[in-house]
């Protein structure tokens, strides 16, 4: 970090991370695990050659650790703070895990949507509620970490957990915020008017960096008023919110601008909510959810 600071792709590492399942690894205290222990406990509980044939993002994630733990960067990272919060009674799902890089900084990573319906019901409600359950509890998380922990710090996330970043780093305290240097909100949808009007969060809009694929579609969800890094995937289409395609040169993501078909949906998806009242978005919602719900599931895989 002497030679190179923190940049965009260190960003998206330690966002990603927030998807591993570090329970009986990390607690919710503040003892803190080295990089290197956590990578090991990791995969003695999970498979490695499982998550290297995983379709799925967020199975994959916790690959990066081992790559992490070759170069001198991250190797003397560790973590701590690890929350996993599913409460299907208030339809919310936050969890999040805080990494202490050796430039004496913090990076708060808040973890996207997972396979929960709870998680998932919570990114619907979004479009009509100005703020969620989940959300209230990642500023009550950015708190706590800021209150005990010194130094500089970045917030972050993929997906929701790019929205929880931003929300967490708006309504969190101000003495907290003003030691925030960054917010990245990694193709993380955004929020409604209501939300981008309050003073706290126009404080902290200067600090976010958004950066979306050509053709994304989460991140396009409602609006942030910032201004979006635009990049290039090595998929198309809905395949793009995999940030694990993301396509790197050197210390920063491919640029590009968007794309004919990330432009359409755009303007489909506003046009369509901008048709839609409050009232009429939470029957939606809970008439879609219904069905998973009467079936007794709890995850969608």
């Amino acid at each position: 970090f002497r030679e190179d600071p923190f940049n965009e792709v260190d960003n998206l590492v330690l966002a990603m991370l927030a998807y591993a399942n570090f329970e009986g690894i990390l607690d919710d205290s503040f003892n803190r695990v080295g990089l290197s222990t956590a990578d090991r406990k990791y995969f003695e509980k999970h498979s490695r050659s499982y998550a290297k044939k995983s379709i799925f993002h967020f199975v994959r994630a916790p690959l990066l650790m081992d790559d992490m733990l070759k170069g001198e960067r991250f190797r003397d990272t560790e973590l701590t703070k690890y929350v996993d919060i599913i409460n299907s009674d208030k339809e919310m799902q936050m969890s999040a895990v805080t990494f202490l890089l050796s430039d004496g900084s913090a990076y708060v990573a808040f973890r996207g949507t997972d396979t929960t319906v709870a998680g998932w019901k919570e990114d619907f409600n979004m479009s009509y509620l100005p703020d969620t359950e989940g959300q209230l509890s990642a500023v009550r998380y950015l708190n706590e970490v800021g209150k005990e922990i010194k130094g500089p710090i970045r917030v972050g996330g993929h997906s929701k957990g790019g929205n929880f970043a931003v929300y967490a780093s708006a309504f969190c305290d101000r003495e907290i915020q003003d030691r925030i240097i960054a917010v990245y909100t990694n193709d993380g949808p955004g929020f409604r008017k209501e939300v981008m009007e309050r003073e706290a969060y126009k404080h902290i809009l200067p600090k976010v960096v958004s950066i979306i694929p050509d053709t994304s579609i989460i991140g396009m969800l409602l609006t942030s008023n910032a201004g979006h890094i635009i990049v290039k995937s090595k998929y198309v289409g809905l395949m793009q919110h995999d940030a694990l395609t993301w396509i790197i040169e050197r210390n920063r993501f491919k640029r590009t601008k968007q794309s004919a078909l990330g432009s359409f949906i755009n303007n489909s998806q506003k046009e369509w909510l901008s048709n839609l009242d409050d009232e009429s978005r939470e029957m939606f919602v809970n008439t879609l959810f219904s069905f998973f719900e009467a079936t007794g599931m709890t995850t969608l895989l």
